[in-house]
């Protein structure tokens, strides 16, 4: 049974007290991998990619794209196949990252595109020329929230965010909600000056003109990771790459020119998927030459699917990409590795998703989730240790907006064991799809399995009502061409 905790602050207070229990020895049981309660608390790595597609990776198929550093990554831990965004955008995902809620939840159900505004808007956005008014989406990610970083920091630890942040203006960084450094992180959802110092992110100081944004990034982690190799860390390196524009180091693209390619085979993507991996094999390399490898929680995942509508990637055997309600907007590479704890080189085909990441982290470091509020993401541990499965029904997406640049329409989505249920809300369209055997979701089965699509929606409607999801209604207004 939950208990109710006034606000805020007082949960942390109370987790910083909880953590100092630690300490004790009829604690011990708390501590994960059955190390002794006075030992360090684990370190903890999240790297989160920005539009990394499911393949994008050599250790999920790719050939094209090379990856050895992510790819040792998976042979030290665990791959998860069914590895999943909590949306198919940027900033709904990166809030149910750090709070480990939906987004119909904290209210961020598309990309932010406010800066400095202090008030989230209600209400619908309309045009003359699309069917449905779309709830108006939030401007930042209200600071009642809690995050990771902030209870990690109750409980002692450093916490640096590097890269990208896109949850809100100078108000809401990273600072604001529980991170020591914000290094990078601003409202930009993409380095809009390039990936070439001079960046002119006003969060991140030129240094050198001509360097590569995403070395730079590595760099500023391991500075982070040296400087507080004495006590437990949080590193959350949230690259602004493989987003778009989409450009490279000249050297490195020459070298995929060369390369016969695949599905795959845009050279200047192929270095940016390269240099996201040369900055994870930076990371892991201090890690373990300071001697924290067995003692550091890594997790590698993506914010959403692969782009494209435009020249960027190709999710094969995936449906489609970012933005859509397909496999190939929302399924991720998805990898935990803890040495002395997950088992090297094994495979999970159990659904995971990023609500998750917040509880396990949790877990890992011995720490309650927050009491006060509905926390829809679950323990990974029982996976990770190979001793249990989770405990959850279903999956759920929800996207009531029109997609900026795409044919992308409102839709809701529900993943119950092999099936999936897609409903579009123009046309009130149903789309069934069985996953284990059809992963490419070319054979609707709406038509033939009318029980089971009333069964799906059934539950979509009654999550979206608990949850609070904001509908799209019908536009008065609209005139059809």
């Amino acid at each position: 049974m939950k208990s109710k905790i006034g606000n805020r602050r007082e949960f942390l207070k109370t987790m910083g007290a909880a953590c100092s229990a630690l300490a004790l020895p009829g604690c011990a049981n708390l501590v994960l991998g059955e190390k002794s309660a006075a030992k360090r608390k684990p370190n903890v790595v999240l790297i989160l990619v920005d539009d990394m597609g499911w393949t994008d990776l050599g250790c999920f198929g790719s050939s094209y794209y090379e990856t050895p550093n992510v790819d040792k990554l998976a042979t030290g831990g665990m791959k998860f196949t069914n590895g999943y965004a909590a949306c198919a955008v940027c900033s709904p995902t990166r809030a149910a990252v750090l709070t480990g809620r939906y987004p119909t939840r904290h209210g961020i159900t598309d990309w932010i595109r406010g800066s400095e505004t202090k008030v989230n808007p209600v209400g619908y956005d309309k045009a003359k020329n699309r069917k449905l008014m779309t709830p108006k989406n939030h401007f930042f990610m209200e600071l009642k929230e809690v995050t990771i970083a902030e209870i990690l920091k109750e409980a002692g630890y450093a916490t640096c965010h590097v890269g990208k942040w896109h949850l809100g203006g100078t108000s809401f960084y990273p600072e604001s909600q529980g991170f020591d450094y914000n290094i990078g992180g601003s409202h930009w959802g993409h380095p809009h000056k390039g990936f070439f110092d001079p960046y002119q992110i006003h969060t991140l100081e030129d240094r050198k003109a001509g360097e590569y944004l995403t070395d730079r990034e590595g760099d500023e982690a391991v500075k982070f990771i040296r400087e507080h190799k004495e006590q437990p860390f949080f590193l959350y390196m949230a690259h602004y790459a493989v987003h778009s524009p989409i450009q490279a180091k000249k050297e490195t693209i020459e070298k995929y020119q060369n390369k016969p390619v695949t599905n795959q085979k845009y050279p200047k993507y192929a270095a940016m998927v390269e240099s996201v991996d040369d900055a994870a094999g930076k990371i892991m390399g201090a890690i373990d030459e300071l001697g924290l490898t067995e003692n550091t929680l890594v997790i590698f995942t993506s914010d959403n699917g692969g782009a494209t509508h435009f020249p960027a990637t190709d999710n094969a055997p995936l449906r489609k990409g970012k933005g859509f309600p397909y496999e190939g907007g929302i399924r991720e590479p998805f990898i935990v590795c803890w040495p002395g704890v997950v088992k090297p080189g094994t495979v999970c085909d159990e659904p995971v998703c990023s609500i998750d990441l917040l509880p396990t982290i949790c877990s890992a470091a011995g720490l309650a989730v927050p009491a006060d509020r509905e926390i829809d993401g679950l323990d990974m541990m029982p996976l990770l240790k190979q001793s249990g499965t989770l405990d959850r029904d279903s999956l759920y997406w929800h996207f009531p907006h029109y997609w900026w640049g795409t044919n992308v329409k409102p839709y809701s989505v529900i993943r119950q064991g092999d099936w999936k249920l897609i409903r579009h809300y123009e046309d009130n369209r149903l789309e069934l799809y069985n996953l284990r055997e059809d992963i490419s979701e070319k054979n609707d089965l709406a038509a033939k399995m009318p029980k089971k699509v009333k069964q799906l929606d059934a539950k979509l409607t009654a999550w979206l009502k608990e949850t609070g999801g904001k509908l799209p209604k019908l536009n008065p207004d609209f005139i059809e061409r």
